[in-house]
């Protein structure tokens, strides 16, 4: 690992190649006229700028009735802390919804100006390594397996070897992995070769450990494909990737649109049904103007080796944690060190077999959320990094807005009843206010919107979700647990982020990946604080506001409810209920996949079996 402190953190940076004929007008992997995309750039950052003043405007004119005090300024300020994100996921859904309704493919409008569709058999050796810690064993190599088996299909398994990256620390668990690895070696090998490989310690987390197998290694291999012990891909769509990479040797990343698979827990299916057409319809819009600087999410992406080994090595930041040390979120620190070398990032804005499990429950969602927040955080020491384009420079910002939103919408509720409490008779425009609260409200729930409309325009769109009752049925009830969860997630970010400040640190482990109860008791521990807060919010405005009451109640009915709230949505039961229903199901569940079902019936071999 490098040192923050060096002159050049990554090297030297490649020239920027360019076709001659283009006249250096195209991106560097000739995939789109630069003129385009700054075009699209400048569209993006007018729409959103606009937007962003009528709010601020529409916000101050609200108490500008008798001046405006100092707590209204604190409003104004956190409102323009949490907007931005608001209004850019808006924009960025609105235009992936323009995109979705064209005749054009989503590739060609998003990613490619031209069509790299190919059937040649592939001419590079590509390494698929999968980063362990601490996971159930058995998860892990049922999705290897279903990998392998889906390689071999294509008839190109021979350019793939796999790797079982471990930083397993647990010796029992550690002990189950070399168990698995050892039985089921020729399943793995399938026609090229399996390797297992466990670190003794965790230096750098995740990165660390893909860095130090790059080392060791990544000679041989052309193209590496990181997965995620929750990962799942089919051959089909990673050998289309790597054709795309070796067509385009200026392009560095291609990231796929990773969607959830079908889950049991109640929390799951509901979580992974809003993100499949709400994170779509951003993706695709996002892609839009992002085009060659765009994001890596660190799994089910096709990375190109020399250049990452070259350029992507992660700084270690000055100081101790939380705040100092190894990066924890590497991925978009890797996307923008691979696009300052002139390499393109591009995201495959499309849906395929491409797979992530989400978490099973809220308690395991916001543990996640936590350690994603605490290195989004560490972005602001690498904002001045020399050389980046100002894309990735705002993709790095646009990482910490998404964990500075929602704690800025929670200081602005707690302001606001302070100034229910010191200024109950104060002037305002209240049908100004609830207009504003409402547009804000509607902002935040685009993606979800306008997904859910991108599904019903597209030809059989519905259909692939059980029909139009069953796909609104599953919108509204999505649409509830979303408003229900977001406050609690919102408040547990701001006090974490309190913590954070205070110098106190994230622990690293393994997650939770099948369904589980949660007790009354484990929730009561965790969320707490949530009921509290909105417990105060109902006293506050029911004794100095009473009609606050009407527009607050999303987020007073999500703090006091978080508790049933954590139950009732990890109830393995209610899980099979709604499954049995088809509630919130996705397409996979209506009509399964190959993957997926070899994935559903992959039982790793134990050695006593073989």
């Amino acid at each position: 690992m490098t040192d923050i402190s060096d002159r050049d953190v990554v090297g030297p940076r490649l020239k920027v190649l360019t076709s001659p004929a283009s006249g250096g007008a195209m991106t560097p992997a000739g995939l789109q006229s630069r003129r385009t995309l700054t075009l699209r750039r400048l569209t993006m950052l007018t729409l959103n700028l606009l937007t962003l003043l009528g709010i601020m405007i529409g916000i101050a004119t609200v108490f500008n009735g008798d001046g405006i005090d100092a707590l209204e300024i604190g409003i104004l300020a956190c409102i323009g802390l949490s907007a931005p994100w608001t209004v850019l996921g808006f924009w960025n859904s609105l235009v992936g919804l323009i995109i979705a309704t064209r005749k054009k493919t989503p590739e060609s409008v998003a990613l490619f100006d031209e069509d790299l569709t190919s059937t040649a058999p592939l001419k590079s050796r590509i390494a698929v390594a999968m980063a362990i810690r601490n996971e159930d064993p058995q998860r892990a190599f049922s999705r290897l397996l279903a990998v392998r088996g889906s390689l071999d299909k294509t008839d190109q398994g021979r350019a793939f070897d796999l790797f079982i990256l471990s930083d397993t620390d647990d010796p029992v668990i550690a002990a189950q992995e070399q168990s698995l690895f050892a039985a089921n070696k020729t399943a793995l090998d399938g026609f090229g070769k399996a390797t297992y490989r466990r670190r003794a310690d965790n230096t750098g987390y995740k990165a660390g450990n893909v860095w130090e197998f790059l080392r060791d290694f990544g000679e041989p291999y052309r193209f590496f494909v990181p997965l995620d012990a929750d990962s799942t891909m089919g051959g089909d769509i990673i050998v289309r990737m790597c054709r795309i990479m070796e067509a385009k040797p200026r392009l560095g990343i291609l990231q796929s649109l990773a969607v959830g698979a079908p889950a049991d827990s109640v929390f799951g299916r509901i979580f992974q049904f809003g993100m499949r057409h709400g994170m779509t319809s951003f993706t695709l819009g996002s892609a839009w103007w992002q085009g060659d600087c765009g994001p890596f999410w660190g799994h089910n992406a096709v990375v190109r080796v020399a250049p990452f080994k070259a350029h992507c090595d992660l700084p270690t930041l000055p100081g101790k944690p939380p705040w100092g040390g190894h990066i924890l979120s590497h991925d978009q620190i890797e996307a923008v060190l691979m696009r300052r070398a002139g390499y393109e990032v591009r995201v495959l804005p499309v849906e395929s077999e491409s797979y992530e499990d989400n978490p099973v429950s809220i308690l395991d969602f916001m543990t996640r959320e936590q350690r994603w927040c605490n290195g989004n955080m560490q972005y602001w020491r690498l904002l001045g990094l020399p050389g980046l384009p100002p894309v990735s420079r705002f993709q790095l910002v646009q990482a910490m807005l998404m964990y500075l939103s929602a704690p800025a919408w929670m200081l602005l509720t707690a302001l606001g009843m302070i100034k229910v409490i010191v200024d109950p008779t104060g002037f305002f425009h209240h049908d100004l206010a609830v207009t504003m609260f409402l547009i804000v409200v509607g902002m935040s729930l685009a993606p979800k919107i306008f997904g859910a409309i991108s599904v019903a325009f597209q030809p059989g769109g519905v259909a692939r979700y059980g029909g139009k009752r069953r796909f609104a049925k599953g919108v509204v009830v999505e649409t509830l647990f979303s408003i229900l969860m977001s406050p609690s997630v919102a408040l547990r970010l701001t006090i974490f982020l309190g913590g954070l400040l205070m110098g106190r640190r994230i622990g690293w482990n393994g997650q939770d990946r099948d369904a589980h109860g949660i007790p009354w008791s484990l929730a009561a521990k965790e969320l707490w604080p949530q009921t509290l807060f909105g417990l105060a919010m109902i006293a506050t405005f029911a004794l100095q506001a009473p009609m606050a009451l009407a527009w607050s109640a999303p987020v007073v009915l999500g703090l006091v409810l978080a508790i049933p709230f954590a139950v009732i949505t990890a109830s393995p039961r209610l899980g099979r209920l709604l499954a049995q229903r088809k509630t919130c199901a996705t397409p996979e569940e209506r009509n399964t996949p190959d993957l997926l079902v070899a994935l559903q019936k992959s039982q790793p071999l134990t050695a006593l079996s073989a």
